[in-house]
């Protein structure tokens, strides 16, 4: 797993005044809150938050955050970015400890899918997620799933029971029973192909 460490300091100055201060001096306001200790109004450094936004894994991994010299760790659970130019505006973070579970979101990584059975076949791959979320320890947390598509025939799809999840971690969907058994992935017959069978069986 990847690890992160953000240097922050915490922040007296609070209100929109003070934000748009802190980030014309290139600095992040964002806050630490849950667990049982009060949340934490903080400010990061805005070129230490932009190289770590450009990390896929910051998203959903465990991070350290430095607070005056004060060690907390916590995951990313909210980024207010700029309409136009993107940028971080605020940031917020859960609180985790080692022994409570947490819920979050993590990306999908497809394997295979140009050498996929059905892509060879001629089919196209139309994906209905890009990531899902999954309740674990911290310890746990994947930084990303894989989704091997190799044997995915033409016609075929993947759900959400058919990925191969870590040990310790649930997919919260499919806790709530099979009818939330969301597909996944799927290798569809090009369109082209699919009128043409329609209409030949209209012939019939």
């Amino acid at each position: 797993m990847s690890e992160f460490t953000l240097n922050a300091v915490e922040r007296k100055d609070v209100g929109k005044g003070a934000s748009r201060r802190l980030r014309h001096a290139d600095l992040v306001p964002g806050i630490i809150y849950g667990g049982e200790t009060a949340p934490l109004q903080i400010t990061v450094e805005g070129r230490s938050i932009r190289k770590s936004l450009e990390a896929e894994a910051f998203y959903s991994s465990i991070v350290t955050l430095v607070v005056d010299g004060k060690k907390e760790q916590a995951i990313l659970k909210d980024v207010q970015r700029h309409p136009a130019r993107g940028d971080a505006m605020h940031m917020d973070f859960l609180r985790v400890s080692a022994n409570q579970e947490i819920t979050t979101s993590v990306p999908l990584h497809f394997l295979n899918e140009e050498t996929a059975v059905g892509v060879k076949a001629g089919g196209a791959i139309a994906h209905n997620l890009q990531e899902v979320e999954v309740r674990c320890l911290p310890a746990d947390l994947p930084e990303f799933i894989e989704v091997d598509m190799a044997a995915v025939e033409l016609g075929a799809s993947l759900h959400l029971s058919n990925l191969a999840v870590p040990a310790g971690v649930t997919l919260t969907q499919l806790a709530l029973g099979e009818e939330h058994d969301l597909p996944v992935v799927s290798i569809n017959a090009p369109r082209g192909a699919a009128e043409e069978t329609e209409e030949e069986a209209g012939e019939e």
